[in-house]
């Protein structure tokens, strides 16, 4: 008598080979659009807590008529796309002014495209700055094409540059602010995350005028610092002490770098406690802020407070030091 073979016919065996491997293929078609959702989008370097210090970028610098453009040199790379500042100069400055700031802003990987006019209060220089790079970015030929990142935008300025970067943020395609020393602005409009820098010897732009922007920014999420012994000068070249907290503003709104946050708020807010600030407040809507990008706001806990001056800043005290204002 024969037992029945319990071993599969080679055939058979080969035929349900064929099949696993059929269905594990299939399977690997349908898991992969979910695992390149799930891959992480390219991220800049980052700079650890070193927001005053060079980036690691080489920046090339274009001069044209109504322009100058500040970028890394190397555009693009492992696919990024870069986010764009607008800057706005003081009254008879041009970009020179500050090139090696606007220097700094590129080596972090930012776009800068800064007015060369020393009239931008009206904010209409520094938008058509953003006009003109986007442009650029649909041209093929351009070295900019397809490499700037037009939903990542910041409007950043000085004195008038500072007020017309607050003018300029009415526009919808800003989405933060960063207003250096702002002069004769309006906050009726300001719809996007802005810190305000004042310095505690500045005779052209007193600090109690940048407060009063910032005490009337209460439905967006708002940062005010006032750096001591800092003159209506201090920006001038490098940054000065703006620099560091500047480039934190924007790298944190526009690139979500983590780190940046902590630069203003929270356990280990670096402002906070920083002996170089005679005064650093915060709105409520800042504590919940998320980068550009992270989701919608949530409401602030608590109500923010009623502003406290009017929503223009009011007039210098005049001398020589600022007879343009005051012709």
């Amino acid at each position: 008598m024969h037992l029945a073979s319990t071993r599969p016919h080679p055939r058979a065996a080969l035929r349900r080979s064929l099949a696993l491997v059929l269905l594990l293929l299939t399977l690997g078609a349908l898991t992969a659009p979910w695992r390149a959702e799930a891959q992480a989008a390219p991220a800049f370097p980052s700079v650890g807590t070193r927001f005053d210090a060079v980036g690691p970028y080489a920046v090339t610098v274009a001069r044209e008529s109504a322009h100058t453009y500040y970028s890394p040199t190397t555009l693009g790379a492992n696919g990024l796309r870069h986010p764009v500042i607008l800057w706005g100069n003081g009254t008879f400055n041009t970009p020179s002014t500050y090139d090696a700031f606007l220097r700094h802003l590129a080596s972090h990987g930012f776009i800068v495209v800064a007015a060369n006019t020393s009239n931008s209060g009206t904010g209409r220089e520094i938008l058509a700055g953003l006009d003109n790079l986007t442009a650029k970015n649909g041209q093929s030929t351009n070295r900019f094409f397809a490499k700037v990142d037009l939903t990542r935008v910041a409007a950043m300025g000085y004195s008038q540059g500072g007020g017309g970067a607050m003018n300029a943020a009415r526009d919808p395609r800003v989405d933060t602010t960063v207003a250096i020393q702002p002069w004769q602005a309006s906050t009726s409009g300001i719809r996007v995350p802005t810190l305000y820098v004042a310095g505690s010897s500045d005779a052209v732009v007193s600090s109690s005028s940048v407060r009063g922007y910032f005490n009337a920014s209460t439905g967006v999420p708002a940062a005010f610092g006032v750096f001591g012994g800092a003159t209506h000068f201090e920006v001038l070249g490098d940054g000065g002490r703006f620099r560091g907290p500047a480039t934190a503003w924007v790298r944190y709104f526009l690139m979500a770098d983590a780190n940046a946050k902590s630069t203003f708020i929270g356990a280990s807010c670096t402002l906070c406690t920083s002996s170089a600030l005679t005064e650093y407040r915060t709105n409520g809507r800042l504590a919940t802020a998320l980068p550009i990008g992270g989701g919608t706001t949530p409401p602030p806990t608590t109500a923010p407070p009623a502003p406290t001056t009017s929503t223009t800043a009011p007039s210098p005290t005049c001398g020589w030091w600022n007879w343009w204002y005051c012709r």
